[in-house]
């Protein structure tokens, strides 16, 4: 049934996905004020000075969060199939996964290697958003197999 506290928490995976797309992910500005690096899902903008700056694009995070939001819209309207709902809930978890380290990837590799390396920059509410997925993600598939449990056992009782 749609009313089951399994499609809140994938409703909310959905959710934190868009918060991951429409925010920003990661954000570092330098000790003297003359650079700073932005980190969203569509990009990663360094600016060098008022004039100069560099932008590369990072399109395959908007892919994995629009492929992780359909795969949680896909998994609310299999509830009749727990199972098939379950195993959904960890091609999610897998591909928030690889999102996740993509994300670390770049705040400490890439953009580490641009200016003030003992500065670590901070966490913007994307990632935040994307943490949140992540647990709202275990949550749905600890209840959906709580629930296959339930229907398990009423079927040996009757």
């Amino acid at each position: 049934m749609l009313q089951r506290i399994q499609t809140i928490f994938l409703a909310m995976v959905i959710i934190g996905m868009g918060i991951f797309l429409a925010f920003p992910i990661w954000s570092k500005v330098a000790v003297a004020g003359g650079q700073s690096v932005d980190l969203t899902a569509l990009r990663l903008h360094h600016q060098i000075n008022e004039v100069q700056s560099n932008d590369k694009p990072v399109y395959y995070f908007v892919v994995l969060a629009i492929l992780t939001a359909g795969v949680a819209a896909y998994a609310i309207l299999q509830f009749k199939n727990r199972v098939l709902q379950s195993a959904l809930c960890a091609v999610n978890s897998i591909l928030m996964t690889v999102t996740m380290g993509l994300v670390i990837y770049f705040t400490f590799y890439q953009t580490s290697k641009l200016f003030d390396p003992e500065l670590a920059g901070k966490y913007d509410i994307g990632f935040f958003g994307l943490v949140g997925a992540m647990l709202s993600n275990v949550f749905a598939n600890r209840f959906i197999r709580k629930d296959e449990r339930e229907v398990q056992q009423s079927k040996r009782f009757r």
